[in-house]
């Protein structure tokens, strides 16, 4: 919620709070930036509604603005948490690889014309994988991560890049992504990439990424892991 501006949880507190007939809040299993996307953030909330949640989506999804839409309801667990039950996320950043841009989607998409090395930005990505400290790449308060994993592919012109981590840093995506196109360009190399991820100093990596590449397309509610203290969830 913002003092100042419309966002994705207000729309959301309105729309269902109407519906069931009483105030409800919600919780989100992490926040998104301005210009980030969600195709697959999880929310929770409690309501005395007796509607089942096939009728309460059906009456959030026609109060709701065309740019934000519910996608399944169901009943959970009495201790389900969207943010804290979660054991993993992934997100996705998508960049148009190619001479001409794709106005339509400007907005989920970076557009880049230039040479990039795919290789070299594959091989500095496995260096992003494992049990580490991001401060490098982290806005704000750094910290330790688990990357599960961190690849790249190529979907005609676009490319992209897909990582899963228990948490992440608040930025560290679009750090991360900022950093590995400086291997792309050939500013720096694997090597120097492996120096940045553990030199934990956010100055030395590169600038963050735009935000309207970026898109959390998971979050994984499945096996108990080992829990550590979580920050908000990246952008």
């Amino acid at each position: 919620m913002q003092p100042n501006a419309r966002t994705i949880q207000d729309e959301l507190e309105r729309a269902i709070s109407k519906v069931c007939d009483e105030a409800v809040r919600i919780t989100g299993a992490g926040r998104t930036d301005a210009g980030v996307h969600a195709s697959g953030q999880v929310i929770d909330f409690r309501t005395a509604s007796g509607l089942d949640g096939a009728t309460i989506g059906r009456g959030v999804n026609a109060l709701l603005p065309e740019d934000i839409a519910v996608s399944a309801l169901e009943p959970a667990a009495d201790d389900f948490h969207a943010r804290f039950s979660a054991t993993g996320r992934t997100y996705e950043y998508r960049i148009r690889h190619s001479r001409e841009r794709d106005p339509l989607e400007r907005h989920r998409e970076l557009h880049l014309a230039g040479p990039l090395d795919l290789a070299a930005m594959r091989d500095a990505s496995a260096h992003v994988v494992g049990r580490k400290d991001f401060s490098s790449f982290a806005a704000g308060p750094g910290g330790v991560r688990s990357v599960r994993s961190a690849t790249w592919c190529e979907d005609g012109p676009r490319l992209r890049f897909q990582i899963t981590a228990d948490a992440f840093l608040r930025g560290m995506v679009r750090a991360i992504v900022g950093t590995l196109l400086w291997v792309g360009r050939g500013k720096i190399d694997p090597l120097t990439f492996e120096k940045i991820v553990a030199a934990n100093d956010r100055a030395m990596a590169g600038p963050s990424a735009p935000a309207n590449g970026l898109c959390l397309i998971a979050v994984e509610y499945g096996e108990a892991r080992e829990r550590h203290e979580l920050d908000e969830a990246d952008e």
